[in-house]
């Protein structure tokens, strides 16, 4: 990934998800997950005119004993300036067939209840959220 494109993504991560992760962080973790092919998926939409990025999605390959090997949406976040335009679910469905190509037939993902206009979404798309959460530096 060029390097002009993870201060973006930095950017998304603080902006719509209210991940406030310092940007040198961002661009290590980057680096990990991109030379992970095999386990790490990371989409991106990027504006043809403006060459910016308007949202990215982060999924791996989820593999338990008790399920078949399935993805897991670890991240979707899409500027909100262009938010309601199709990009999301234009991710979500690269996903979907991307999965469908390596045989994979179910996706999970993750949902704060915070977020009702994203849980919104993913239900407009087909897609339930459940989930318990425990913040271990909080116990």
């Amino acid at each position: 990934m060029s390097n002009y494109r993870q201060p973006a993504i930095q950017r998304l991560n603080k902006k719509e998800l209210g991940y406030n992760y310092p940007l040198d962080q961002t661009t290590n973790n980057l680096a990990n997950i991109l030379n992970d092919p095999k386990h790490h998926w990371l989409l991106v939409f990027v504006d043809d005119k403006r060459q910016d990025i308007k949202g990215y999605l982060h999924a791996e390959l989820y593999e338990t004993t008790y399920f078949a090997p399935m993805f897991n949406i670890l991240a979707l976040a899409v500027d909100s300036s262009s938010q309601g335009k199709g990009i999301g679910h234009q991710l979500m469905r690269t996903i979907e067939k991307t999965a469908q190509s390596l045989g994979i037939k179910e996706i999970r993902l993750n949902s704060s209840t915070s977020r009702a206009n994203t849980h919104q979404f993913y239900e407009n798309i087909d897609y339930t959220v459940i989930k318990f959460r425990k913040d271990l530096e909080k116990s």
